[in-house]
């Protein structure tokens, strides 16, 4: 379908505008969105891979296919990218990925473990050093030069991004969108068509989502009139030793894939569907249970993701990259699943939309999570605006699984910003995967060793204590 002049126009500000991932995606479904159109400011450290997208994102707009009109630029400057933007998306690596080895890898040395490392365990928090002071540094850009855009954060650490663009500029409209629990939603459909034969869509899949980024669970779950809780239990009771036949909704043979054991576990231990993939799942929870070594995770059906895996990841996406631009590749126009650009829509007064994020819990949307906490459930985005629904309360069991993490989440902001080592070692003290399996002095050697191996990284200030 050819380009219309009805496109409802803004101005977006994508920060991390080189990304070889969610801005390939953005752009995609920007470019099968009839109702919007505009100009896209490409801001990115590596000007070049601004430049690169720039390319890409404008051959998008100019196919025949695509629906949206869009014009892509790439921006030196951050204050360039912000001023007058109505939204502002952020997806940025805080680092490099030799900074994530260290993440990673480091820990094993004390026998730790991380099946991704870039949330929870010590992984997650050596992460959220880079990245708050860098998230700080948005904040204060936005109350600059665009106070009353939008901002949507997909950077890891979810929690801790979101919750230091609040803690910065506590008036800014930031919220963070995970698709994890979309993934849940599509397994509790798929399971609905093996129990009855009725097929659904995983946006069709109506849930309650109250937790943590990462971290999140369902305590209500249906399809029209069936309980699909109750549904979950019955697979949860047939597979919880096998595993959940054809896995997830990824390849089988994806470092994501996973056979959804943790996940039945869980149900069987806690009566709630926990809603992420089970590798992100099993860093949350105490280190000897699901993610004690390689075979105990090989064992619970799903994958450790290496930092050798991500950096080869990163080489064939920056192969395809220069195929792109060359025009060597064609560009794939496909939906993604995503709905960052339904919520724009419903934010732009076009539609309403409810859908899972992450939001300081300050309307006490869980009710037994400290205020400051940033949670992740439902919200209804419409009228220009987001309402953030009343998930309940947690049961007191999985609000205690729950309460490290949401404390360490101001421990961690002080330490990231204090530039304060006793707050990081106090983090690791309190984090499940390290809690009680090593000693004090190890994870103390653990917490410098790490905080030096990302000096690169961190304000200056790390190498006085460091």
């Amino acid at each position: 379908m050819a380009h219309t002049e009805q496109n409802h126009s803004i101005s977006v500000a994508y920060v991390g505008g080189g990304s070889m991932a969610w801005a390939r995606i953005f752009m995609t479904d920007l470019a099968l969105e009839p109702d919007l159109g505009g100009h896209i400011r490409l801001y990115d450290v590596d000007m070049d891979a601004a430049k690169n997208n720039e390319i890409i994102g404008n051959r998008i707009t100019a196919d025949s296919r695509a629906r949206g009109k869009w014009r892509y630029t790439a921006v030196p400057s951050l204050r360039e990218a912000l001023d007058g933007a109505d939204f502002v998306i952020i997806s940025i690596l805080p680092g490099s990925f030799e900074h994530m080895r260290s993440d990673v890898h480091l820990p094993e040395r004390l026998g730790v473990y991380q099946p991704v490392g870039d949330t929870a365990g010590p992984g997650g928090i050596i992460r959220s050093l880079r990245t708050a002071p860098l998230f700080a540094g948005f904040a204060e850009a936005i109350r600059l030069y665009a106070p009353g855009a939008w901002v949507i954060n997909y950077t890891n650490p979810m929690s801790v991004c979101v919750r230091t663009l609040y803690h910065v500029f506590p008036k800014i409209k930031a919220f963070g969108c995970c698709h994890e629990v979309f993934g849940t939603q599509a397994l509790l459909a798929d399971m609905l068509r093996r129990r009855t034969g009725e097929e659904a869509e995983r946006g069709d899949i109506r849930v309650n989502v109250l937790g943590l980024n990462h971290f999140t669970w369902f305590d209500r779950a249906a399809y029209k009139e069936t309980n699909l809780m109750d549904v979950f239990a019955e697979f949860a009771g047939a597979y919880h030793q096998t595993g959940y036949p054809g896995g997830g909704s990824r390849a089988a043979d994806s470092v994501f894939d996973c056979n959804h054991r943790v996940k039945f576990d869980l149900f069987r231990r806690f009566g709630l569907i926990a809603a992420a993939g089970d590798r992100h799942l099993a860093e949350f929870m105490p280190g000897e249970q699901y993610a004690k070594d390689p075979e105990t995770a090989r064992e619970w059906g799903f994958h450790l993701t290496s930092a050798d895996w991500r950096i080869a990841d990163r080489a064939k996406k920056a192969e395809k990259t220069a195929r792109l631009v060359s025009g060597a590749e064609d560009i794939a126009l496909e939906p993604s699943g995503e709905e960052g650009i339904l919520l724009i829509k419903a934010l732009c007064g076009l539609t309403r939309a409810v859908s899972n994020v992450n939001l300081p819990n300050a309307a006490g949307q869980i009710g037994n999570l400290p205020l400051e906490t940033v949670v992740e459930t439902n919200a209804v985005f419409s009228g220009g605006e987001v309402r953030p629904a009343a998930a309940g309360d947690l049961p007191d069991e999985i609000r205690g699984l729950m309460l490290p993490h949401a404390e360490n989440q101001t421990e961690v902001l002080r330490a990231a910003l204090d530039c304060d080592i006793e707050a990081v070692c106090r983090a690791f003290e309190r984090d499940p995967l390290l809690s009680g399996r090593c000693a004090d002095a190890e994870l103390r050697a653990l917490a410098r060793d790490m905080v030096r191996n990302t000096l690169g990284a961190l304000p200056g200030e790390w190498r006085t204590v460091c």
